[in-house]
This record gives structure tokens, C-alpha cells and sequence, in this order.
């Protein structure tokens, strides 16, 4: 599924009834010198008014798909935006960008720890009514990951410069095992 472009060259093989929002509807097969070697199968191209930005506009969509309806094709179009924006945040936020390794398993395992983080984390938000934006949760998160906070009451508290969480600054922190506490910012003798 994608757009056409306005210099695509083609023959119409059928024209199919359209309804409402749907201008038309043809199955083409593309005849430019070199698309018509690199994709010789029938194609169908959907021309539907779609709202962008509050205007109604044409818009034209080529899909293989010759079983769905036409108003399908328009709006799945429409929906590539949330899964583009969905990816975009996946990769600025959890770092998917980079992988550890290139094979087709380490690949795999990497997006789905990711796309588990991110389910992970927007349910954190949800439940602590997080008013913030995702990036922000991830920055705070990934903040005080090694610290032990609760945090539900973390969420509740923070995202704000102006209320910094509270930090437990006390020896018991610094306890090592082994080691008595009674020597604890003494020197031995």
C-alpha cells in the first residue's frame, strides 16, 4: 500500500463502481519502461477524498490488494501514520535504532524487549495518570533505573523540576558485605 505518484504511467484494465468518498476505482498495470519489468502483476488504484487537516482532499493509493474494499485501502493509508509515529517513538525512546546483533534472531529478540518496554511503560502511565509525554516517562525511568523507588509514587510526584524526588542519602546505602559498621567512614588503624 503506498501513494502514486502523479507521473505514473498506466493502462486501465477495469474500472469498479465506487461509493461515497470513493472517486474511483481500477485495476491497472503499470506501463513505464522500467516498472513494467520490475512489477508486470495487475495493481489497483483507489482515488478517495480524505480529510488532512480538516480539508478535503484527493488523494490517490496503489495496493496488490485486489479483495478488499476501497474505503479499506484509503483508511488503512490513514492509519500508517499512528504505526509511523508508533516506530518513531520505539526508536527515539528505546534506542531500537542501534542493534546488538545483525542476525535475524538478535534482531527479532530486540524488537519484541522493546515493544514489551513500551507496553510496560505506557501501562505504568496509565495506571499512575502519568500527564506527561512518553518521551519524559522513558527520561525519568531511565533516570533512576539502578535506584530503588517505588514507582507508582515516583510518577505521581516527579515530572516537574520543581518537585525532584527524594533521595535516601543515609550509610545504610553504602553497606558492603563482610564488612563491619562500626568502621564506616573511620580509617582503620
Amino acid at each position: 500500500m503506498t501513494r502514486s505518484k502523479d507521473n505514473m504511467t498506466y493502462d486501465i484494465i477495469e474500472e469498479r463502481s465506487s461509493k461515497s468518498n470513493i472517486i474511483s476505482d481500477q485495476l491497472i498495470k503499470l506501463n513505464g519502461v522500467n516498472t513494467e519489468k520490475h512489477y508486470p502483476k495487475i495493481l489497483r488504484l483507489v482515488a478517495a477524498n480524505v480529510e488532512i487537516d480538516g480539508k478535503m482532499k484527493v488523494l490517490k493509493f496503489l495496493s496488490n490488494n485486489l479483495q478488499w474494499a476501497p474505503s479499506s485501502i484509503a483508511s488503512i493509508y490513514q492509519s500508517r501514520w499512528g504505526i509511523e509515529v508508533f516506530f518513531k517513538q520505539l526508536k527515539q525512546n528505546l534506542k531500537l535504532a542501534d542493534f546488538l546483533g545483525h542476525n535475524k534472531n538478535a534482531i527479532q529478540w530486540q524488537v519484541w524487549t522493546a515493544l514489551l518496554t513500551y507496553v510496560l511503560l505506557r501501562f505504568l502511565a496509565f495506571r499512575s495518570q502519568w500527564p506527561h509525554s512518553f518521551s519524559r516517562i522513558t527520561t525519568l525511568i531511565r533516570g533512576v533505573l539502578w535506584s530503588y523507588f517505588d514507582l507508582s509514587s515516583l510518577l505521581k510526584t516527579c515530572g516537574t523540576v520543581s518537585d525532584p524526588p527524594k533521595i535516601k542519602a543515609v550509610p545504610d546505602q553504602a553497606y558492603l558485605p563482610n564488612f563491619d559498621k562500626a568502621f564506616y567512614g573511620t580509617a582503620c588503624v
